[in-house]
């Protein structure tokens, strides 16, 4: 069987599981006693304060990070670096300076060793579909910040990996720019039905985009809310911003927020 197959409806295993999960740097607790099942297809978002953890959570899954104590497995096996069914995209875009738009986005197929003519093919259909046709020989420094996450983004889908982590990948974009690649990450999504970890501090964001939104405690992060979100898709992020649903989702989420917060103060 093909490693890199997408996961598929007949495979009932989650495709991200944790078991009180506990991370550690040296003496730092930084996560505390996380569990959490994560279906194929879910898209997962993961709001909380600075310092809870969010990111190393995704670290751990990518296998980047040690110091964990509980269970974790990722497809079914224990996280790995290099892990092929795995795409993390960054809060920055990572761009190579010296590639074009089109070497960037075919980088990684490139790592992993696809050939040429498929990878350029596939980097082609991407960069056009996030907007960017006309740019393909066009070097990072010629970008706008939009334009970096946009190539960025279609980077990260080239990559056949049915997992795909992103850790505040909009965080440092202005709103209407954010609202854009918001909608054009569903779009996206809603092609492919991958299941992914979305880390954010937007809970507007967290809310728009995903099918549950985990609240996370100050540091010690733990778990103090799992929310559905039951607004139908395909879904505009735009359309949301006048939906009285999508708000009262936002005050659930911001009220759990709060409620962390408040008994870290005291």
């Amino acid at each position: 069987m093909n490693d890199l197959a997408p996961l598929t409806a007949a495979v009932t295993a989650p495709a991200i599981e944790l078991g009180r999960l506990s991370i550690s740097f040296g003496e730092l607790l930084a996560v505390q006693d996380v569990s959490l099942s994560v279906e194929q297809s879910t898209f997962l978002s993961i709001v909380g304060p600075s310092g809870c953890g969010k990111t190393s959570i995704l670290n751990l899954l990518a296998g980047l990070i040690n110091g964990h104590r509980g269970q974790v497995t990722v497809a079914g096996k224990q996280p790995a670096a290099g892990n092929a069914r795995i795409g993390y995209m960054l809060a920055r875009d990572s761009l190579l300076p010296w590639r074009t738009t089109l070497g960037n986005v075919c980088y990684g197929m490139e790592i992993r060793g696809a050939p040429r003519a498929e990878r350029e093919g596939k980097a082609r259909h991407l960069i056009e579909r996030v907007g960017l046709k006309g740019f393909e020989n066009a070097y990072p420094k010629a970008l706008s910040h939009g334009m970096r996450q946009r190539a960025a983004l279609a980077r990260t889908f080239c990559l056949t990996a049915p997992i795909l982590l992103m850790d505040e990948p909009f965080g440092a974009l202005d709103a209407q720019t954010k609202l854009q690649l918001e909608d054009l990450l569903l779009e996206l999504w809603n092609t492919e039905r991958r299941t992914v970890v979305f880390v954010t501090h937007d809970l507007a964001e967290a809310v728009a985009l995903a099918d549950r939104v985990i609240v996370m405690s100050s540091r010690p992060g733990r778990i103090i809310a799992d929310i559905g979100v039951t607004l139908s898709r395909p879904r505009s992020v735009r359309a949301l911003q006048k939906d009285a649903a999508f708000h009262e989702l936002y005050a659930k989420v911001w009220s759990k927020l709060e409620e962390g917060l408040a008994s870290f103060d005291h």
